[in-house]
């Protein structure tokens, strides 16, 4: 397998320069990774210098709380898309959720898809913070509102991507949904388990490190 072609390469610190993040892109199409994810201001410069090279611009979305106004997420998806993203990674509202405010946990999750467009919509559940009722509950809830993708968490709470909630998460949305695994995801052996549990990208800053622990 080509482990390059499901990461997304990624770069979501608040000090990230625009040289970090022009290397990023270098890197990224070099490796033949699948996208970059970054922050929605960086998405016109990453758009402009990935123009052709077959990676993809992904970004985050009320990010990394997930706790914005819909219309404020909406918008934000609407301004990344027409700067150029292909992907778009939202954080759900993880308090709505734990309130079992389902029906406004897939609005929001819906509204975002709608500014998507035909772009690729992956929804954050912040898996770290949920029982596992709440995580069947918000991948069911993202896939009722379209989601093409869910994915496991931020990488800014207090814990990362594990094989127990990959493998659950591919269980409740089945074999059409994708699975994105990640936070701390940081060697090859990792990134296997992560595949072998039933994710089909993965977000990683480590990407390089992986990819050379492949060969």
């Amino acid at each position: 397998m080509n482990l390059a072609s499901y990461i997304d390469h990624t770069l979501l610190a608040a000090d990230a320069t625009e040289e970090r993040i022009v290397k990023l892109c270098e890197e990224a199409k070099q490796w033949h990774f699948a996208s970059v994810c970054v922050n929605t201001c960086y998405v016109p410069l990453c758009s402009k210098l990935l123009k052709g090279s077959g990676v993809n611009v992904c970004c985050v979305v009320g990010f990394p709380l997930g706790a914005m106004s819909t219309a404020a997420k909406a918008k934000e998806t609407e301004i990344a898309v027409s700067d150029g993203a292909d992907e778009v990674d939202m954080v759900i509202n993880v308090g709505f959720l734990k309130d079992k405010k389902d029906d406004l946990v897939e609005e929001d999750i819906r509204e975002v898809k709608k500014a998507c467009g035909d772009k690729h919509l992956k929804v954050i559940i912040e898996a770290c913070l949920l029982t596992e009722e709440e995580k069947v509950r918000a991948c069911e809830l993202s896939v009722k509102a379209g989601a093409d993708f869910v994915k496991t968490s931020t990488g800014f709470s207090k814990g990362g991507a594990t094989v127990e909630d990959v493998a659950l998460m591919r269980k409740t949305v089945g074999p059409e949904t994708g699975v994105k695994a990640a936070g701390g995801i940081r060697d090859y052996e990792t990134a296997m388990k992560m595949v072998e549990a039933g994710a089909n990208r993965l977000g990683c800053s480590a990407g390089i490190a992986i990819v050379q622990g492949e060969k």
